[in-house]
Parts: C-alpha cells; sequence; structure tokens
C-alpha cells in the first residue's frame, strides 16, 4: 500500500520540478533588451493606427463557450445514442435529465439574448 503512494507522490514531484525547472531556466537564461521597437504592438506586418487598447466584445468569447459546451455534449450523448437499445432505464433517464439541464442552459443563454450575433 506504502509503495503506490510514493510512486504518487514522486509522480507530482517530478510533475512540479519539471516545468517549474523549464520557467525558471528560460527566465534565467533569455536574453532582456527591452526597446521601444520590440515593444509596440505588431500586428501582421501592419502599423497599428489609434489607440492599442481597444474595447472587444465579450460575447463574442461567449458565443464561442456555448459552442464549446454544446461540442463536448455532443461527444458525451454520441456514445449514449450508440448504445441506447442496451441500456437499462437507470440510464436512459439519466441521458434525458442532461439533455434536460443542457436544454435549460440553452434556454437562458436565449433569454439572455446571448446567442445574438450583433
Amino acid at each position: 500500500m506504502q509503495t503506490e503512494w510514493i510512486y504518487i507522490g514522486l509522480f507530482l514531484i517530478v510533475g512540479i520540478i519539471i516545468p517549474a525547472a523549464a520557467i525558471i531556466l528560460a527566465a534565467v537564461l533569455s536574453p532582456y533588451k527591452p526597446n521601444p521597437i520590440k515593444d509596440s504592438t505588431y500586428e501582421c506586418g501592419i502599423e497599428t493606427v489609434g489607440s492599442n487598447w481597444v474595447q472587444f466584445k465579450a460575447q463574442y468569447y461567449i458565443f464561442a463557450l456555448v459552442f464549446l459546451v454544446f461540442d463536448v455534449e455532443t461527444v458525451f450523448l454520441f456514445p449514449w445514442a450508440m448504445t441506447l437499445n442496451q441500456l437499462g432505464l437507470f440510464a436512459v433517464v439519466e441521458g434525458i435529465i442532461f439533455i434536460g439541464i443542457l436544454l435549460a442552459g440553452l434556454a437562458y443563454t436565449w433569454r439572455k439574448g446571448m446567442l445574438e450575433w450583433a
């Protein structure tokens, strides 16, 4: 029993040390020579016009997140739908509850107007 926990502890320690060492080495060894050209905003080789800080609508991110949620929903529902005839009543009810929760979320986002691309 103890040896299993030792392996888990070693895995966690190595999993923390290796990324931390890479970040520290990059910070120590990388050259740092700031100048105004490097600090300017670069957009595909075109000089920026106006302010560098532009207000961006958060609705685009919310639209993308809603798409991602329903995309992941498809990944979870596909195997469930493929084995629907082999599942018991409990699994079918669970799937229907899952779909109901997602439909409630869709109705909420629709009612809030987050699905309107404007």
